[in-house]
């Protein structure tokens, strides 16, 4: 897949030069709401099982991990007042062009994972949907663009995103991968800048 990568390289090279006023003044805007650091780095699982650190603006406070789960639940009392409308634009999300250009990423493709979550992955589900790069968008994250809402009348949040949420992900990834194309890919982008824009 040449083509798809010097298409991501490309794109997300322009998109950073282009955007780079908005990155910096939300990046002023993450260092002035709450103390830490602009970026949040997390541990993902890539291509054919790698880790790497993605990148995302920081909305939550920094010892956030210690005090919950690695998933995001309703009106969440880690998250910071600037988080909270990152989140709601997914402008949190626009540091993963870092990781396009680095190659960890792709425009399109299953959301990375967490290793904890990954290991739930059945053995030859979890060989299939690693054999292309993660991306920054994909049909499962446009669907679950709310998971947050949605887990927060769960007893157990975690237990229902491992039960429920997640295979219903990686029957999305597994058809992704069955069946992607360059068209499929620009939909997938399409779709997503519609619901983003729609966000309420």
């Amino acid at each position: 897949m040449i083509a798809k990568r010097i298409f991501d390289f490309l794109t997300s090279l322009v998109g950073f030069i282009l955007l780079s006023p908005l990155f910096l003044l939300v990046a002023l805007w993450v260092r002035l709401d709450s103390p830490g650091p602009v970026f949040f780095r997390q541990e993902r699982v890539g291509l054919h099982g790698r880790t790497f650190r993605i990148h995302k603006f920081r909305t939550m406070r920094t010892d956030a991990e210690r005090r919950g789960l690695q998933i995001t639940v309703g009106s969440d009392s880690r998250i910071t007042r600037a988080g909270a409308f990152l989140r709601k634009y997914k402008l949190d999300e626009l540091p993963q062009l870092l990781d396009v250009l680095a190659g960890e990423m792709s425009l399109v493709g299953p959301r990375p994972e967490v290793p904890r979550y990954v290991a739930h992955y059945p053995g030859d589900v979890r060989e299939r949907i690693l054999s292309v790069r993660p991306g920054i968008t994909d049909w499962a994250s446009i669907k679950f663009r709310n998971e947050n809402e949605l887990l927060s009348n769960a007893s157990d949040a975690e237990r229902t995103y491992i039960e429920q949420i997640l295979p219903i992900k990686q029957r999305m990834h597994l058809e992704y991968v069955a069946t992607r194309s360059f068209g499929g890919d620009l939909r997938i982008l399409l779709q997503t800048l519609g619901a983003v824009s729609r966000a309420e």
